[in-house]
């Protein structure tokens, strides 16, 4: 007889009653028996921690206004999961609370092709984030309690973790930036079963890990995680808390297994044969129903998932401001604040818009948020130096129903945080982060904070857009398309002011009339004997290069490449037809643009003359202008290089 759960949404009773304790208990009973079989079917998965979180899921998912119904809109509770090799924990609360029929994860657990994957992705209904390291989950709760608050709809969210990850440094930053932003409207719980894949806490790691909470200001309750009504009584006063909350859950590894309790052995590992028989007898099911998992998972059609879509924002991003030649020299950087300032002034807390959280690490005076802060300063999230959690809280944020902007440096905000990114990128987050002071530019603060590998580290990635402006009037554009533009967009400049690149009748060649076009390679000037590619604001020096061979005798084209991971396949036929292609960028030679360029034009069959240049060792410390030409990579040294290949 299937069991019928009692409603538990919202806190409807003030303590549970003896019958629905009953009938979450044997829920309980059938989701252990699912979970065990779901891991031995394909012999593989984590076991004990899935039985040791079980009751945590199942009253989550009963408390949590998330239902099958409304799982995939904004204005809901959200759950995410940190300890995600707990997936058939997971799946099976999930389809005890009628999210999905229970076989169809058991028998297609770990099958390629499915969504029921070996740690929980946004493919399976419920599922609101896809974990990958331990204690990320945490920052992503955070960002979805963050984005509850910017909507103002009175929802919670709830992150449910492992013990073993409570030492990992993003939980802690996560924990300090829910106190300093004052969320209320979260609750953690952590499955304290004290043993890890290695062996107990105290052996691998030991922590004092109530005390790590509160030291971040968290309020923490203690309760039975096997106990229901404890469950219940601790989530319901978390849930009129004023502070953030998080509910030590003492439980047991393995609970339900004999001899599966309290050991490692099973964290990872499926069992199989007698022991699969042994389970299923400690458990009170049926050792057939392996049979049957497997006879469904060889026969019936593979689960069809949910598709997630894009959040697209829907914000006024406003009239783009021209700059002039005449005018003072500006950097990329300010004319980025000062786009995001006016698409601020011209959305914020206007009926019906989507709110735009601005995410900082302490840096906003150099990447240019502070006008934006000051504009909308409910909008605006100092995070501190704690870029880990900044990149998930944002990413995260960026799916729950507002738009999300994050600005650091280069080396802090990709090279850093790259597994971080990849993430938002797999959860198909809607982040647009903004990198500052790349490449070579940053010229004085030496090799250690020149980023030179963010073309190469987001080619490694399928969904992450890439946008190199090549001058302040290109980078007012790529702002405003970027902040327009679903899906995850990264908006990468230096540091230096540079010159508004004009037209041979001296207007601004990215003014009136221009819009941003994601992988156009725009032609500025035009020549017969061969062409140069530049990155971003590489395009100066290329100009000057094509000046200094024009004083010489030779003809080159210059194109300006402000979407270095999607060739402009016109353009390459164009330069190609010329006979000679030159490169330039100041990023890893070996895996940026050029390497993309010459790739594509293999792909396509063309013939030319071919050079990359870019960085080849790690860069000086010292004047911008010194760096630049200690690398070969200044106008004249471009000049001299394009010359070798006549």
């Amino acid at each position: 007889m299937k069991t019928i759960l009692p409603s538990l949404r919202n806190f409807p009773v003030e303590e549970l009653t003896d019958s629905m304790v009953r009938s979450l208990e044997e829920a309980a009973a059938k989701c252990r028996i699912n979970a065990v079989t779901m891991v031995t079917l394909p012999n593989s998965g984590h076991p004990a921690g899935s039985l040791s979180s079980m009751e945590m899921y199942l009253a989550v998912y009963g408390v949590a206004d998330s239902t099958p119904e409304n799982c995939s809109s904004f204005d809901r509770d959200y759950v995410a999961i940190s300890h995600g090799h707990t997936s058939p924990g997971a799946y099976a609360a999930l389809a005890a609370w009628g999210f999905f029929d229970s076989m169809d994860a058991v028998a297609h657990f770990r099958q390629c092709g499915s969504p029921f994957q070996g740690h929980v992705e946004r493919d399976v209904p419920g599922i609101d984030w896809g974990s990958g390291n331990l204690g990320q989950g945490l920052s992503a709760g955070v960002g979805f309690a963050l984005a509850q608050r910017a909507r103002g709809n009175g929802k919670r969210t709830y992150v449910l973790m492992g013990d073993g990850g409570q030492t990992k440094g993003q939980s802690a930053e996560a924990r300090r930036i829910a106190s300093k932003e004052k969320l209320s409207n979260i609750t953690a719980l952590v499955d304290w079963n004290r043993i890890q894949i290695s062996g107990s806490l105290e052996s691998v790691m030991p922590a004092d890990i109530p005390a790590l909470w509160k030291a971040d200001g968290w309020s923490v309750l203690e309760c039975d995680g096997h106990s229901f009504r404890e469950l219940y009584a601790a989530l319901k006063t978390a849930s009129e808390s004023a502070v953030p909350t998080v509910v030590l859950c003492r439980t047991l590894m393995g609970k339900g297994v004999p001899f599966m309790e309290n050991s490692p052995e099973f964290h990872g590992k499926a069992p199989l044969d007698d022991l699969y028989v042994q389970a299923m007898k400690d458990l009170g099911g049926e050792p057939s129903l392996l049979e049957e998992a497997r006879n469904k998972r060889t026969s019936a059609q593979l689960p069809a998932g949910r598709h997630i879509t894009v959040f697209s924002s829907g914000l006024d991003t406003g009239v783009p401001r021209i700059y002039t030649p005449d005018a003072k020299k500006t950097d990329n950087r300010s004319a980025f604040g000062s786009a995001l300032a006016d698409i601020g002034k011209l959305n914020y807390k206007k009926e019906g818009c989507t709110p735009l959280l601005v995410f900082d690490c302490d840096l906003a005076g150099s990447v240019k948020t502070g006008e934006f802060a000051s504009l909308c300063p409910e909008w605006f999230v100092q995070a501190g130096i704690q870029e880990h959690a900044a990149a998930t809280v944002a990413g995260a944020a960026s799916t729950a129903g507002v738009a999300a902007l994050w600005a650091d440096f280069g080396v802090f905000g990709l090279s850093e945080t790259y597994n971080q990114q990849r993430l938002n990128d797999i959860n198909k987050a809607n982040l647009k982060t903004v990198l500052t002071h790349v490449g070579l530019d940053v010229g004085e603060d030496g090799m250690t904070h020149q980023a030179i590998d963010y073309v190469g580290l987001l080619r490694n990635t399928f969904g992450w857009k890439l946008a190199v402006p090549c001058d302040p009037n290109q980078t007012d554009r790529a702002t405003r398309w970027a902040i327009g533009e679903p899906g995850c967009v990264c908006l990468a400049m230096g540091r230096s002011r540079l010159d508004v690149l004009t037209n041979a009748k001296g207007a601004p060649l990215f003014g009136e009339g221009y819009y941003f076009r994601y992988g156009k390679a725009d032609l500025v000037c035009e020549g017969n004997d061969g062409a140069i590619f530049a990155l971003g604001a590489m395009t100066g020096r290329a100009l000057k290069a094509a000046q200094f061979l024009k004083e010489k005798g030779i003809s080159v084209s210059v194109y300006a490449v402000s979407s270095p991971l999607l060739p402009d396949d016109d353009a390459l036929r164009a330069a190609a037809a010329t006979g000679r292609v030159m490169t330039c960028e100041d990023h890893c030679v070996a895996s940026g643009m050029g390497s993309i360029l010459a790739a594509r034009m293999t792909e396509l069959r063309l013939n030319a003359a071919f050079k990359a240049l870019g960085v080849h060792r790690y860069g000086d410390s010292g004047a911008s202008e010194d760096v630049f030409s200690a690398m070969g990579l200044d106008a004249s040294s471009l000049a001299a290089a394009f010359e070798k290949l006549l």
